[in-house]
């Protein structure tokens, strides 16, 4: 939370006090679980109260004018890192400010920002580094929706996009890269890992080793982006790999109750400053009430991931030599392949969403998905129930039929995520299932 110090009515100070909360011990810097309980958040200015309270008000009282243009000049961009107090909903609020703190901690991140959704958070990056004429490198497939806002939304403008498969070389990307760079301005490489649906990694040092050999290693290489939803902050942290952005659903495993819908993005400072100013004019920030929610919901993430990791490991050992499974995109199970090399590299652990293909095709996969009795028939992730839904029948629907076929989108394909049940109980439920295709 932002404190107006003394010293904060000349307009010279930095806009946060302190943090209060202890990140050390000795020498041992403490955990992001821990640092979760109280990082960012002086209870001293909240009348003692050991959780922020959601501050609802439009705006904020300034302690004089000089202090009021001070903030304005980094809310509008004369001084880069932000407004330095307080100033108007549309920019900032102690709990969203707070919930960016915290979130930037999984990454030891130098910024972070929240958004009213994931699409939102994706929306306005795009808007912040893309321009009429460019050309969009991305990996593929990516949700629907992201595809979507590339290839028709942006493309109104004469936005062009070039793809590589999710699972590519080094050598593979360049060559897209050249071909991009040879038709016009490349403004961002972004990615998605493990992609959605099918849960094939990207190879993100690959990514950014091609950028460098393609682009070179100055202000003007477009800097790479990547959506962790699937995996992150626990089992990936794609900073630590060469990205320069890391792009957030907090709707599913940051918020884990399927209660809320929300966005972030995290990364350099440089780059987030750029995001920070469209943010300001779209209004696209989160609300209050929903940055306390994150926070509430932080402070259990690693205890929810974690359960929900172990169960799908053991359902997966259930469902792998299941008669009526074609195979599962289990990120557990990849073996001396380029995938399980990546995984080796990049991940802490295989998640608990994955891709599953019945033998048969979308008939096969309904009456699967119809005869589920705790598992839910419902779209999203990470929640801590476990959910199931036909990705090329509904969140991929709007993808060309061609696409979906290039990119293993196929109608017997079930995409599910676990949540913290007992693990035995839902094996018991996909056993019945199965039983009735």
């Amino acid at each position: 939370m932002t404190d107006e110090t003394e010293a904060d009515l000349t307009g010279t100070t930095p806009r946060r006090n302190p943090k209060p909360a202890i990140e050390t011990i000795g020498n041992r810097r403490l955990k992001p679980s821990t640092l979760m309980m109280g990082h960012g958040f002086d209870p001293v200015l909240s009348e003692g109260s050991l959780k922020p309270p959601i501050f609802l008000t439009s705006t904020f009282v300034f302690p004089n004018a000089a202090a009021g243009k001070r903030h304005f000049e980094g809310v509008t961009g004369k001084r880069p890192g932000g407004a330095e107090g307080l100033v108007y909903s549309r920019f900032n609020g102690p709990n969203q400010e707070i919930l960016e703190d915290r979130l930037g901690v999984w990454e030891d991140a130098e910024d972070a920002l929240t958004f009213s959704s994931g699409m939102s958070a994706i929306g306005t990056l795009f808007l912040a580094f893309v321009q009429p004429g460019d050309v969009i490198v991305h990996s593929g497939p990516l949700y629907a929706a992201t595809e979507t806002m590339i290839a028709r939304l942006l493309g109104k403008f004469g936005v062009h996009w070039l793809d590589f498969p999710a699972g590519a070389t080094q050598d593979e990307i360049e060559a897209v890269m050249e071909q991009a760079k040879a038709k016009g301005r490349v403004p961002l490489v972004y990615l998605e890992s493990p992609a959605n649906p099918t849960n094939v990694l990207v190879d993100i040092e690959a990514v950014a080793a091609a950028r460098d050999a393609v682009f070179g290693t100055g202000e003007d290489a477009p800097p790479i982006a990547i959506d962790n939803t699937f995996l992150g902050p626990l089992w990936q942290q794609p900073l630590k790999h060469g990205a320069d952005l890391v792009v957030y659903s907090l709707t599913k495993y940051a918020g884990g109750h399927s209660d809320l819908v929300a966005g972030g993005v995290l990364g350099s400072r440089k780059h987030m400053d750029m995001i920070r100013a469209i943010r300001n004019t779209l209004g696209t920030i989160c609300d209050p009430n929903t940055a306390w929610m994150l926070l509430r919901s932080l402070e259990t993430l690693e205890l929810r991931m974690s359960r929900a990791g172990e169960n799908a490991a053991k359902v997966c050992d259930f469902l792998r030599d299941h008669p009526k499974v074609e195979r599962i995109g289990y990120l557990g199970f990849l073996k001396d392949d380029r995938q399980a090399d990546i995984y080796r590299r990049h991940c802490t652990g295989a998640g608990s969403t994955f891709s599953l293909y019945l033998k048969g095709g979308e008939r096969e996969a309904f009456a699967f998905l119809d005869a589920l009795k705790i598992a839910k028939l419902a779209v999203s992730l990470g929640g801590t129930e476990t959910l199931a839904s036909a990705p090329a029948a509904m969140t991929h629907l709007s993808v060309p039929d061609e696409r979906k076929a290039a990119l293993g989108i196929s109608d017997n394909l079930v995409r599910i995520s676990i949540g913290v049940e007992d693990a035995d109980d839902l094996i018991a439920d996909f056993a019945q299932a199965l039983d009735t295709v």
